[in-house]
């Protein structure tokens, strides 16, 4: 929770410039360590279904094969979460979906979870959750690249690129050069326009792309580029609306602490 109070106050988009292939020459780069991972996992709320005691709520999922299997839901929206509780878990069950609660963790501890979780002989399938408009706008941009896809199931994220030799579109986040990688396609799209405004010879340049969160956790896990280590995840509106309310909650409670 304290990565969230310490990021919420900084997550304003100051700027816009590119970064280019001077990060990829002879700049070398050991990929992610899994510390590392997390950390940038950890900034990044998500919202689980839990009971009365905090502990998560799995649902059985029949297989193809027949059999059935557990699983945790981790939604990218607290709304989409609530409406879950409200339309499938009170559906199935009544008495659990009436002290059910949203309790919010960070993308980190699915991680986390998924990690321990792999050697497990019955293991619980600890799913994250995209919003439907986002997955939406993501298999449209993968058709327009030419990826013959109907449906996806993995949480998509949004990115620029920019100039006549592509370079990323960035901004800065505590005074420091960041690549943005946004769950939400309509922040990136604002980026984008201020971009285009303030260099507008290159605005015919612009691309927009996207990528799964699955896949870039594998890109940091394998690839040896300093370029990846810039990349930050960029919480949805939402999302950095609830930061902020975190942040004020925290800093009233540290005020009233020290009086």
């Amino acid at each position: 929770m304290k990565s969230f109070v310490r990021w919420s106050v900084t997550l304003g988009l100051v700027s816009t410039t590119l970064l280019t292939s001077v990060f990829t020459g002879t700049l070398r780069a050991m990929a992610l360590t899994q510390a590392q991972i997390i950390e940038k996992l950890q900034t990044v709320p998500v919202f689980a279904i839990a009971d009365a005691q905090g502990s998560l709520i799995t649902l059985s999922v029949p297989t193809q094969d027949n059999k059935t299997v557990s699983v945790a839901g981790f939604f990218i929206s607290q709304q989409a979460a609530q409406a879950f509780i409200e339309q499938r878990v009170k559906r199935d069950n009544p008495q659990l979906g009436n002290t059910a609660q949203v309790a919010v963790l960070s993308i980190a501890d699915v991680f986390k979870l998924q990690q321990e979780n792999k050697n497990k002989p019955d293991p619980v399938d600890y799913v994250l959750v995209p919003e439907d408009d986002e997955v939406k706008s993501a298999v449209e941009l993968f058709r327009q690249r030419g990826q013959q896809i109907d449906k996806l199931e993995q949480v998509p994220l949004f990115y620029a690129t920019a100039g006549q030799n592509p370079g990323y579109l960035t901004t800065q986040l505590e005074s420091q050069q960041v690549i943005p990688f946004f769950f939400d396609k309509g922040q990136l799209q604002s980026l984008v326009e201020r971009y285009k405004q303030a260099q507008p010879n290159l605005a015919s340049t612009v691309q927009i792309n996207v990528v799964t969160l699955e896949s870039l956790i594998q890109i940091w896990q394998t690839k040896d580029d300093p370029a990846l280590n810039k990349i930050v995840l960029w919480p949805t509106p939402e999302s950095i609306e609830l930061l902020q309310k975190i942040s004020s909650s925290s800093q009233e409670g540290g005020g009233r602490n020290n009086r």
